[in-house]
């Protein structure tokens, strides 16, 4: 199974990509993932959120692979744990999805169109991250959750 993690904006402190830059790496040990980067709409000086969320979307929605499950990241999608992130991804290697598609949106969030394409909306936490930390914190989730799946000593429990 391929992971392809599509998302708006690129990550700009170095700290968060040097973050990215190893999980990035830590995650290629065990599945080919690949980081599709895209252009923030722009807003102008008003910006209207759901035209912004329009552009953004139409050209996300290009970046999914035919057949991939795809997962949009989404304040409003649902909590699980790294446990239940790590059975989804072996239920997916295992059913022989060819690619998990992971979206995320710009500042303002993700178009109507990708949430209805999205075959699970999830949410990292109830709190807020910029979409550049909320990428490094996916990633470490799935690193995290392929090392589970292995049952080796990352995960403590």
């Amino acid at each position: 199974m391929k992971l392809r993690l599509v998302c708006i904006g690129r990550v700009s402190e170095p700290w968060l990509q040097q973050g990215v830059e190893e999980y990035t790496s830590r995650i290629r040990r065990y599945l080919p993932l690949e980081i599709v980067e895209m252009k923030e709409e722009p807003g102008g000086r008003k910006p209207d959120p759901r035209l912004l969320r329009e552009g953004e979307g139409e050209r996300l929605l290009a970046k999914i692979p035919a057949g991939a499950f795809v997962v949009g990241l989404e304040e409003r999608g649902n909590a699980v744990a790294s446990e239940a992130l790590s059975a989804l991804l072996g239920r997916h290697m295992v059913e022989g999805t060819s690619a998990m598609c992971w979206i995320l949106g710009g500042p303002y969030g993700l178009s109507e169109s990708v949430r209805q394409r999205s075959n699970l909306l999830l949410s990292l936490s109830p709190m807020t991250f910029t979409h550049q930390m909320a990428r490094l914190i996916l990633l470490e989730q799935l690193y995290r959750g392929l090392t589970i799946l292995r049952n080796e000593p990352y995960h403590n429990r």
